[in-house]
């Protein structure tokens, strides 16, 4: 048991939330006596910082502006900031004279590296959180939760520790639809690129590739594979007509706005959901215009030519998957305005198909049990983000995601994760005990 010292927050996952608020308290900490500054420590599973490392693909730019990174919209003058990466990298000058807001994603990736590096000594990796228990005093009450890990890097051991708030950062799963499994040659886009190159480094040879999805994850798979592999047909496979355009049209973005969350936490639940009907194109199932584009022109180059490498199965779905010659895959596809079936031998399936959120019950186990719900059966999550529990706990367990249903579109999406952290930040010091 590792519960002689009571940590004022513990973060569970180490992304880019939970990153944004350990930034946020280590400059809270800064110049501080020691019996003021926050104990804060974040467990992580991963050996290392990462994030969506499956799919930084090498051209793919970042769906936000960096001026939305870990700190700016909460400390303009942090030097945790992207531009302040920048300047260190020695690369502010020729970022800026490329005249955009959106840079790599693999760049943005660095920059998250680069901040984890600087606030290590709070995070723990290697280290899966098991179990949340509630600490319950002789008169019942709450204040504190015991945090048990298990050590990923190789013994296995377990650890518990004592905190007066927890900070849950887990991140989305993939999702994977009803009937369909991952396999060897079945892949969720989130492993694209460490499949796709263990496949090129094996020497096997990839004949047809089959995606299915209609979002910007699917669009970047297939132009991923149809350059990887030069040989191969890749298969766009959706039930839409064609890729819809992402809204990112200034007034729609205002929904990501710290103040469109204000708006959409106090809107009563039909506002709230005509609001999540309205906005659905700035985020899901949508693809950015130019890579449409592109991704058109590429096929209509090569029906030009005569060699069709890129099809696009429109109106259509996957109805079976099943083990085909040499390894490979049958992939059933039904055109759907008809009911008729096509069968694709098929080399690799991915499966872009999205991510839905973490269970929490599972995750907190007995802490789970204390949470209060909504009557769709929603955990209550007041607007700092702290979940509403029974009356006799104190202690404070927030979601970092996961509360699309409380806060709107932002809650899986980087727009406010610096605005967020600090609202943490500030409720979690509100509640310090005084003495």
């Amino acid at each position: 048991m590792g519960t002689d010292v009571i940590h004022d927050v513990i973060g569970i996952g180490f992304g880019p939330s939970n990153l944004a608020l350990s930034i946020a308290v280590e400059e809270h900490n800064t110049g501080l006596p020691a019996d003021r500054r926050l104990n804060a420590l974040f467990l992580e599973r991963q050996p290392r910082f990462g994030w969506h490392r499956g799919m930084l693909i090498d051209d793919a730019t970042m769906q936000v502006s960096f001026l939305k990174d870990l700190v700016t919209l909460r400390n303009p003058t942090s030097d945790y900031s992207f531009l302040c990466f920048l300047r260190e990298r020695g690369r502010l000058i020729d970022f800026l004279n490329q005249k955009t807001l959106f840079p790599l994603r693999m760049e943005f990736h660095e920059y998250f590296e680069w901040a984890a590096a600087r606030v290590s000594h709070l995070v723990s990796y290697g280290s899966e959180v098991v179990c949340v228990d509630p600490v319950r005093d002789e008169d019942g009450e709450v204040a504190f939760f015991d945090v048990t890990c298990r050590d990923t890097a190789g013994s296995g051991e377990t650890v518990t520790r004592r905190t007066r708030n927890v900070s849950v950062a887990t991140g989305l799963e993939p999702h994977v639809p009803p009937g369909l499994e991952l396999a060897e040659r079945v892949w969720h886009n989130s492993e694209l690129i460490p499949r796709a190159t263990r496949l090129g480094e094996a020497g096997e040879p990839v004949r047809r590739a089959v995606v299915l999805g209609a979002g910007q994850s699917a669009a970047e798979a297939v132009d991923y594979l149809h350059r990887t592999f030069p040989e191969a047909e890749v298969c766009s496979v959706f039930a839409k007509y064609g890729y819809t355009p992402a809204d990112d049209s200034p007034f729609a973005n205002r929904i990501f706005d710290p103040e469109a969350v204000d708006v959409y936490f106090s809107a009563p639940s039909e506002v709230k959901q005509s609001l999540i009907d309205y906005h659905r194109s700035t985020n899901y199932s949508v693809v950015d215009m130019e890579l449409i584009e592109a991704l058109y022109a590429t096929a209509y180059r090569e029906k030009v030519a005569g060699r069709e490498r890129l099809r696009f199965l429109n109106v259509s779905r996957i109805r079976a998957v099943a083990p085909g010659a040499d390894d490979g895959l049958e992939v059933a596809v039904e055109f759907l305005p008809t009911g008729e079936r096509q069968v694709l031998a098929a080399d690799v399936l991915v499966l872009a198909t999205g991510y839905r959120p973490r269970d929490l019950a599972s995750l907190l186990g007995e802490a789970a049990k204390l949470c209060l719900r909504d009557d769709g059966d929603e955990v209550r999550v007041g607007r700092d983000h702290r979940v509403e529990t029974v009356p006799e706990v104190t202690a404070g367990l927030y979601l970092q995601g996961g509360t699309e249903h409380t806060h709107g579109l932002t809650s899986t999406l980087l727009s406010t994760v610096a605005v967020r952290a600090e609202e943490i930040h500030r409720s979690v010091l509100a509640g310090r005990p005084t003495a």
